[in-house]
């Protein structure tokens, strides 16, 4: 492939990754959204695999997962208020990963693991 069209697919594939991030983030308004962006990091994950932009691939997969996660367990003992406190702290918890993630990715850095 030529340096052109790398660079056409690098941009199209951070495109992608930022589509991700806000369908991340609108997922507090609208929640199928975050279930869409999951199939998106799911399908699109080899075309990215071995750039930069794979990081925040798997940063945007563990976010959801362990969001949803922690979120059934927060539902799950909603009625025992420890659940309020389970919930606030998911929310709380994927906003940072959401706006680390989408502020590392416009300054084209990847995402170090946490």
């Amino acid at each position: 492939m030529s340096e052109p069209n790398i660079e056409r697919s690098l941009d199209s594939a951070k495109t992608i990754t930022t589509v991700v991030y806000a369908l991340q983030a609108l997922s507090f308004f609208v929640g199928i959204t975050a279930i869409v962006a999951i199939i998106i990091n799911y399908v699109k994950i080899d075309d990215i695999r071995g750039t930069w932009l794979e990081s925040h691939f798997r940063w945007q997969i563990r976010t959801f997962w362990f969001g949803l996660l922690w979120g059934v367990i927060g539902a799950i003992t909603f009625v025992l208020i420890i659940g309020w406190f389970i919930l606030v702290a998911d929310a709380i918890w994927m906003i940072y990963r959401i706006v680390k993630g989408w502020l590392k990715l416009n300054d084209g850095k990847e995402i170090l693991p946490q």
